[in-house]
């Protein structure tokens, strides 16, 4: 125990938060029924801070004893006391939970900048975003009607929309506090109840986040947290029969594992998954404006976005000055200490993703490309990876076809409007797309005519949970925020009542 604490003190060097120190001193254990628990098996396993390589906590390692337990908690929750509370009670909850979260949002920012690596600036703004999810979907539990339909005069027809169930909960480790509230705020609007598993490398945040879910006066069982790896925790969730409904956001080939595990008693299953979005810059686009969202587009959380803007398509004749102009903007931009408020790319988050882009960016030059700046990892301490721009990229290459998940941008020409949509849809992939241009003829056409869930005309990485986010194709299935979450977390029952 005092080799964790001294490495504590060596993986928070610097943090003079005494609730940020505090919170990493104490257990990391199980959220089941209201109660914070070690697992049933006595494990834990360690977290790291991706920028010094050094153990911030040591968290409960919850199995499949773990999650059947949450799962029995959740149950008794939602035919207890939570299917007695009504809409107003349920939205006074997420209420008060989002000013709960603006209340401490420096300490989770602090906490979600340790543990994930994003840049602190970055990981303000999802904070408070997180409070504007569960403020947003507050407004939604007492808006979510059913119908009156024509029917006989003898026959009242009427239809009523009810929860799910036991929702099982998988969030990623890219983005923690986003993901947390992406998955719990619609639920519980809904009035399901959950069993939430954070990503193994980030489990720390959403921890934090349960604390407050019980400040808030959230009654016990309603929100089960099980922090575990993904092969047993994970698999567990995705298999169990006591779960009506499997949320999921991460990669692709982790959401089809997921989505032939559900098949055991058919779940309700939503994925949120993997992305190579297309950037399309036409040569009269406002480059004022589109070279350093451009950037941006390909850097945020050190290119570890689904919707990361990695392959920039450009104008042919426009190409070599784009290419000049952003690499010299990239050029200046350098990763270095998240918590650094003047930092914009922070580390990536572990060894594990270190050595994915590693080998991507050996990919990319034994392919042909050509680095025009980077192609290179960092030495030394942390997992720190500079932004890098390939040129000399065609579409069918690796490293325009494959997600990557890091700094990473592929820049290839294209003729015109055709060969942009063309090449822009080549993919697998259906999450998102963009498009520069001052053209608002061109701008509309394009954006229909490409297959990705979010467009984006003349900006990048915009996202607010009015408006529905998800994929086509293998970026996933359904749509989370807007009012389409409610669609994921209801069921509609009609009612026959004869006259």
């Amino acid at each position: 125990m005092v080799a964790v604490a001294s490495s504590i003190e060596r993986a928070a060097a610097g943090i003079k938060s005494s609730a940020v120190l505090d919170f990493l001193r104490k257990p990391k254990q199980l959220l089941i029924d209201g109660k914070w628990v070690p697992a049933k098996s006595g494990k834990t396993f360690q977290t790291f801070n991706p920028a010094n390589e050094e153990v911030l906590a040591l968290a409960a390692e919850g199995d499949r004893a773990d999650v059947d337990e949450a799962v029995k908690a959740a149950r008794r929750a939602l035919e207890g006391k939570w299917s007695s509370i009504g809409p107003h009670q349920r939205a006074g909850y997420l209420l008060r939970m989002a000013d709960l979260i603006e209340k401490h949002v420096d300490e989770l920012a602090t906490l979600e900048s340790l543990n994930n690596g994003m840049a602190i600036s970055l990981a303000n703004r999802m904070t408070n975003g997180a409070a504007s999810t569960f403020r947003y979907y507050a407004g939604w539990a007492t808006k979510i009607y059913g119908e009156t339909n024509p029917s006989d005069p003898s026959m009242f027809n009427y239809t009523l929309r009810e929860p799910v169930g036991v929702c099982g909960q998988i969030i990623p480790w890219n983005g923690p506090i986003s993901m947390f509230s992406w998955k719990i705020a619609p639920a519980l609007a809904c009035g399901n109840v959950s069993v939430i598993k954070p990503a193994e490398q980030t489990p720390l945040t959403a921890l934090r986040l349960g604390e407050l879910l019980l400040e808030a006066g959230i009654p016990e069982g309603v929100v089960n947290i099980i922090t575990g790896y993904g092969e047993t925790a994970g698999a567990a969730i995705a298999e169990h029969p006591g779960i009506d409904k499997v949320a999921f956001t991460g990669s692709t080939e982790v959401g089809k594992l997921i989505l032939r595990a559900s098949t055991g008693n058919l779940k309700r299953v939503s994925l949120e998954l993997g992305g190579k979005s297309p950037n399309i810059v036409f040569a009269d686009a406002n480059m004022d404006e589109c070279l350093p969202t451009s950037l941006s587009g390909f850097t945020t959380l050190s290119g570890q976005v689904c919707c990361a803007g990695t392959r920039v398509f450009v104008q042919r004749d426009f190409h070599d000055e784009f290419v000049e102009r952003l690499t010299t903007r990239a050029a200046q931009a350098k990763a270095g200490d998240p918590l650094d408020p003047q930092t914009t790319i922070g580390p990536l988050v572990s060894k594990e993703q270190f050595e994915r882009v590693r080998g991507y960016l050996d990919i990319g030059k034994k392919e042909g490309a050509e680095p025009k700046l980077g192609g290179d990892v960092r030495k030394g301490k942390g997992y720190f990876v500079d932004p890098t721009i390939f040129t000399h990229v065609r579409n069918d290459m690796r490293i325009a076809r494959e997600e990557i998940f890091g700094p990473v941008a592929s820049v290839i020409p294209f003729k015109d409007e055709n060969d942009a949509v063309l090449q822009g849809n080549d993919t697998t992939y259906g999450l998102a797309a963009a498009v520069w241009t001052n053209d608002v003829r061109r701008a509309h056409q394009v954006a229909r005519a490409l297959k990705a869930g979010t467009v984006w005309v003349n900006c990048y990485n915009n996202i607010d949970p009015i408006s529905p986010f998800g994929g086509y194709k293998q970026s996933g299935i359904g749509r989370e925020l807007g009012k389409q979450s409610i669609d994921l977390y209801t069921q509609v029952k009609s009612v026959y009542l004869k006259l």
